[in-house]
């Protein structure tokens, strides 16, 4: 079988150019976006104590090596979101970061094991003010580059259309026909329930294994075509940073923006409370553990910074996503300068 020419190669790279471009572009008017509505861009580490708690993101580790030779073992961020919220508890009202983030095992069209995250937080504020910045913003990208329409794989969505919003139950029931409400933290009902609507059912499947399935194979191919999609107010066992909704204790305020089936935003009403935050982290690494054989540390100064924190509200937009969707890349590769080349093979 013929190699492919390296990403480096003229004529690979002649191809690539245009998607490169509006990428630029994109990315400025976002930044201008943010400074007009008085956000201070901020440019968190990426080599971190902790890269995350979440069960299924998987990081890259490292060493720190100190002058006297002591060796501590750090990682590269999934997300600048524990040094985010530190500064946010040191003062700061809105931030933004353009932060290149780092996820192991994951490569393929829509995934890269490096990429650009917009992650932005405000203060004083509730899912629903980022939501209205995640909508806002893509009529600025759209805009700034006379795209009328976002496309993946033969799907379209309109990004000046009106944001059709969604809960996860009610997508859940009109999807799979599946009643989250009555099989919350029952494992074997909730097997039986996704067989019934036509889902594999593996022997040793949790709950959240069964909810990710449904939702990837269901409900998020519905998402967002011809106009964008909100998804909102996640069951609190799959919104492990976010604060719970008062109205319903089963239920956490986290929503994902669709567009074309696609995620490009994962956002929340942030959880402020310490000890809750590590009885979920420790849940986490537990089904990481089990899972993964591995696990990775909390971070106990992010849980120290999170009792002065405010109340806030913040979201990670995937800025590779969204140029791919807007200029009709069939691939994140296309849309990163100097990708990490995980086909090319010198050998």
């Amino acid at each position: 079988m013929t190699k492919p020419s390296p990403l480096w190669a003229p004529d690979r790279h002649r191809d690539r150019r245009p998607f490169l471009l509006a990428r630029n572009r994109i990315t400025a008017a976002l930044r201008a976006w943010f400074a007009g509505e008085g956000f201070v861009e901020i440019e968190p580490s990426a080599l971190q104590v902790s890269p995350g708690n979440e069960a299924h993101l998987h990081a890259f580790a490292t060493e720190l090596i100190g002058p006297d030779g002591s060796r501590r073992t750090r990682y590269l961020h999934t997300s600048p979101e524990f040094a985010a919220k530190k500064l946010l508890a040191a003062g700061e009202d809105k931030i933004v970061a353009f932060a290149r983030v780092f996820r192991n095992r994951e490569q393929g069209p829509l995934h890269a094991p490096e990429f650009t995250m917009v992650e932005w937080y405000r203060t004083g504020a509730t899912y629903d003010a980022v939501i209205a910045d995640c909508l806002a913003l893509l009529q600025v990208a759209a805009g700034v580059i006379g795209a009328s329409a976002m496309t993946w794989r033969g799907v379209t969505a309109d990004p000046f259309a009106p944001a059709t919003r969604i809960t996860v139950d009610d997508a859940f029931v009109r999807q799979a026909g599946i009643d989250l409400a009555a099989v919350d933290g029952d494992t074997a009902r909730f097997a039986a329930r996704a067989r019934e609507a036509g889902h594999r059912v593996a022997g040793d499947d949790t709950w959240s294994d069964l909810f990710a399935r449904v939702l990837v194979e269901s409900v998020e191919p519905t998402l967002g075509v011809a106009r964008p999609a909100v998804l909102v107010d996640y069951p609190v066992a799959e919104a492990s940073l976010a604060r719970r909704k008062a109205s319903n204790g089963r239920l956490a305020e986290r929503f994902e923006l669709y567009a074309c089936g696609v995620e490009l935003a994962n956002g929340f009403s942030e959880l402020t409370d310490p000890a809750e935050q590590k009885r979920r982290f420790e849940a986490e690494m537990s089904e990481k553990i089990r899972v993964y054989g591995e696990t990775y540390p909390i971070d106990p100064d992010f849980l120290e910074a999170l009792a002065e924190m405010p109340e806030a509200a913040g979201v990670a937009l995937g800025l590779d996503r969204l140029v791919m969707l807007l200029t009709g890349a069939d691939s994140i590769e296309k849309v990163q300068w100097n990708p990490v080349d995980t086909e090319y093979d010198r050998s």
